[in-house]
Formats: structure tokens, sequence, C-alpha cells
């Protein structure tokens, strides 16, 4: 099975354009041609479970659409989107920021699905999906170190309350490095996918580590990779792993 996580940064693209007329400028501006690209990568990489964070539900830089609809339309593939600020935030009533959000894409028969908020932060949301063998968490972690701490407190008792193998994927905002998340493994007990620790931000010129795949020591990992895509500031992390029948039977 084939795991696609990717921070697509409301298909606003990368470069030099980006940042004219000043600097942050494309996040005002229309994205349909860059997300077309990004829908050529997502269908030559063939996943098929898709994380997507930063997705844009429908403003007017996406002329009204949603870009995970939209992906999902193209591939196929099953949907879950959410807004990523609970609905008492104040980021609900600013225009452009209230269709922000994340989602979950899948070829496989979803049997459940749950929106859980932080209670700490601005980017609250997880999502969590149910399927048949496992159970993955999407998260956008907050920008501050201290609600950070706070967030993965409460996402390990998330993780602990799921009977079957778990995988958490998303962008963890670990500015401090992997020491952020420690006590998060060591609770959990979860892996990352990433051996290797390999970077994906800035997808120019990565050295950070920033976007996550952590998975339950029952899903073996087969193969991991994070291409030089610069569709977005993040790059794609691409991971491809099995649950063997006999740990499912325990």
């Amino acid at each position: 099975m084939r795991l696609l996580l990717y921070n697509i940064r409301y298909a606003t693209g990368v470069g030099k354009r980006f940042h004219l007329p000043v600097p942050y400028s494309g996040y005002l501006k229309r994205t349909n041609g860059n997300l077309s690209q990004i829908i050529d990568f997502v269908r030559e990489v063939n996943p098929d479970i898709i994380g997507l964070l930063e997705v844009d539900s429908g403003s007017y830089r996406a002329e009204k659409s949603n870009q995970a609809e939209a992906i999902a339309s193209e591939i196929k593939q099953y949907l879950v989107y959410q807004s990523k600020y609970p609905s008492d935030s104040l980021a609900r009533k600013v225009p452009v920021v209230n269709k922000q959000g994340n989602a979950i894409l899948t070829s496989q028969k979803i049997i459940s699905h749950r929106f859980h908020y932080f209670t700490e932060g601005i980017k609250r949301l997880v999502i969590e999906l149910e399927l048949k063998d496992f159970n993955i968490f999407l998260v956008h972690l907050s920008l501050k170190f201290r609600h950070r701490q706070y967030q993965l407190q409460e996402l390990h008792r998330m993780v602990k309350d799921v009977n079957k193998p778990v995988m958490v994927a998303g962008d963890f905002n670990v500015f401090w490095g992997d020491r952020e998340l420690q006590l998060f493994l060591a609770a959990t007990g979860l892996r990352s996918a990433n051996g290797e620790g390999q970077p994906s931000h800035p997808s120019r010129a990565p050295r950070r580590q920033l976007d996550y795949i952590f998975h339950s020591p029952e899903i073996q990992i087969t193969d991991f990779c994070i291409p030089q895509v610069q569709l977005s500031d993040h790059a794609p992390l691409i991971c491809d792993f099995e649950i063997h029948p006999t740990v499912l039977s325990k």
C-alpha cells in the first residue's frame, strides 16, 4: 500500500512569482494552474492514501472549487475534508482563511471517520480515518512550541484509544528538531517511516524535517522517499508499507 503526504500550500506555488509584487503575495493569487501540476504528480505517484495539508476549499483564489475534491475527482478516490479551524474560531470569519483545511483521500473502503480539534493553538484539526486494517491520523501542528507540546499530549491520548495498528502523518512544525517528538514517540511506541531523517522543507533546497509519517510496529515500511518536487514549499513524502496477515489476526 502507498501513502502520499503532501502539504500543497493551497497550490499557491513557489519561487519568485510567489513573492511578487510583495513577499508572500502568492497566497492571494489564483491557483488552478499550479493545482493541475499537483494533480499530474499525484496521478503519477498512484497512491492508495493521500494526506493533503493546506487545501483551499473554495475561496476566490481556487475559483470557488474545493482543491481536494478536484484531486479526488481526477483520480477517482473517496474524500474526507474539514476546516483547520474549530467552528468557534475567529479564523472561520475571515475571508479566504475560512476556506483553508486538510483532507484525506483514499481508494480504500472507509469504515468511519472523526474530526478532532486540539484545545490549544490556531490550527487544531486532527482527521482520523478508520480503514479495514488500520487507522490513520492527519495533523498540522501549531507554529508555537508551547502549543505543539500540548497538542502532542492530546494526540497521544487519541492514538492510545485505537485498537488497530496506527499511522500518524502530517506537518509537525518541529522547528527545534526531533527532540520535540521524543516523549510522544516513547509514549505511543510509534516509529518514523523516515529512518534516515531526510529533510522535506523548503522544497527548493530541503534542510529541515517538518513532515513526518509515524507508524505502529505492526506496520512494515517497504520503501520511503522524498522526491524533489517543487510545486509547494514542502516536498512530498511517499511511503510504501504493508501489514502482515499474521499481525492482523492477533
